[in-house]
């Protein structure tokens, strides 16, 4: 199913489409005209806006243009109306005009603090589906048990049957404390749940140390989502675990949507200290590619953790460490979200999210809807009598960390067995050993390549 999907990534009351990048204003004119509006939305589109769909016309655009602009509008209404118009024809949901209110509200939320109930939906675009890509860990839809691919047919009781994403959004959204119901199929499966809806501030990177029985020290890190704190709490978080000389580590990026595209190159870098961290195209050809700059915070192995709601971002992330053998992808095929969206503010406050590029993995690989694959498959077990809480994820009860960990526990049995002395052998690596050892190469090879 998720294959199928027009893979657009929104958390409700607004945290928009992955891999964003902002940009300055797309005009210094201050004007109350609305076709100035209208002309500078479109001249974003013409200048800047990838095709992925096969939709876009050069000729049809120019021709457009004079269209729009002989209308006489009597207010900005008017004006948004044509724009939203305008942009449908490119048949890219992720390519969006916002009116001030909620494009203020979006560029709030990139700074990590969320209003709502924390879910990110998808558009089917064969079903006209709303689709629960993934609930945003700790939030109100979290605790409420809302699963990726759950799908949205209700808000309140009253059926969203051919309601665009922009439209649901607002209707989920609400003050604090007020309560909104959704009509959920799972399945076969219809499903009503009431949440509250909170002011939500993320904590984007959980981490501890997982003591093994193997005396193994696994350090344990869980990243929620890609925003403007996330490479500050990740630094924080590795360099406060290498201060306990960890073995190696596990990086959960399961059910992580993304967020914005310099958040996940900086995090790259705290991981990697050589090599392409990811290249982008944009409709011109030109490739803007990305490194390591020799700054990685450890070079411990690690394995990552990654599912269906892995999207953009987090399979920029994960991309980049497995290309570049830095470590061993667990879990089940990312979402496949590959395409960068630029975010341009408007002369009247408004704003726009246009796609204009496209990223591809070290290894060239395009992964717009066909995902990552990890190298070993794990899925999620289940016992039908005990609900997986946030509280169990990284531990014995979390089926697809328990493999990350085996991975990691083996090869430090390896390492020790390599420094330990046995009097019936020649053991010359411990013989010789003066200085502990340092993890050069941290990626595991297995018959899983």
């Amino acid at each position: 199913m998720l294959k199928r999907f027009l893979r657009i990534s929104l958390t409700i009351a607004i945290f928009s489409s992955p891999s964003f990048s902002f940009q300055a204003n797309s005009s210094t004119l201050i004007t109350d005209n609305p076709k100035e509006i209208i002309d500078q939305v479109w001249q974003i589109i013409y200048r800047e806006f990838l095709d992925y769909s096969g939709k876009y016309d050069e000729d049809e655009w120019i021709k457009l243009r004079k269209e729009i602009l002989s209308i006489k509008y009597n207010n900005s209404n008017d004006a948004y109306d044509t724009i939203k118009d305008m942009l449908s024809k490119l048949d890219d949901p992720y390519t969006r005009f916002l009116d001030p209110k909620d494009f203020n509200e979006m560029r709030i939320d990139t700074t990590g603090e969320l209003m709502g109930v924390g879910i990110q939906i998808s558009l089917d675009k064969v079903t006209n589906e709303i689709v629960v890509v993934s609930p945003i860990e700790g939030t109100p839809a979290f605790f409420a048990g809302i699963k990726p691919k759950d799908i949205i047919v209700s808000i309140d009781g009253k059926k969203i049957e051919g309601l665009s994403i922009d439209s649901t959004v607002k209707l989920i959204r609400g003050k604090k404390g007020t309560k909104v119901e959704l009509g959920i199929l799972r399945g076969d499966d219809f499903l009503k749940v009431s949440l509250i809806r909170d002011k939500i501030e993320i904590n984007v990177v959980n981490s501890r140390i997982n003591n093994t029985v193997s005396g193994a020290k696994i350090g344990y890190l869980r990243l929620k989502q890609f925003n403007a704190k996330s490479p500050k709490e990740m630094s924080s978080s590795i360099k406060n675990l290498e201060k306990q000389k960890p073995f190696g580590y596990v990086l959960d990026l399961r059910s992580n949507p993304g967020g914005l595209l310099e958040a996940s190159i900086e995090i790259a870098r705290q991981w990697i200290n050589n090599g392409i961290i990811v290249s982008t195209k944009t409709k011109d050809g030109i490739t803007d590619v990305r490194r390591a700059r020799t700054r990685a915070l450890t070079s411990r192995p690690v394995v990552v953790l990654i599912d269906e709601g892995s999207a953009s971002a987090s399979e920029i992330l994960s991309g980049a460490i497995k290309d570049n053998n830095r470590g061993i992808l667990v879990g089940r095929k990312t979402f496949g979200k590959g395409l960068v969206q630029s975010v341009r503010s408007l002369s009247d406050g408004s704003g726009l999210t246009v796609t204009v590029a496209k990223y591809l993995t070290p290894s060239g690989k395009d992964i717009n809807e066909n995902g990552i694959e990890p190298d070993i498959r794990a899925d999620l077990l289940l016992n039908n009598n005990i609900k997986l809480t946030n509280s169990d994820l990284g531990t014995v009860n979390d089926s697809q960390y328990i493999v990350a960990e085996r991975i990691l526990i083996e090869k430090y049995k390896s390492e020790s067995e390599n420094y330990t002395f046995n009097p019936t052998k020649s053991n010359v690596n411990f013989a010789l050993r003066k200085i502990p050892k340092t993890y050069q190469s941290a990626y595991i090879r297995t018959n899983q390549d």
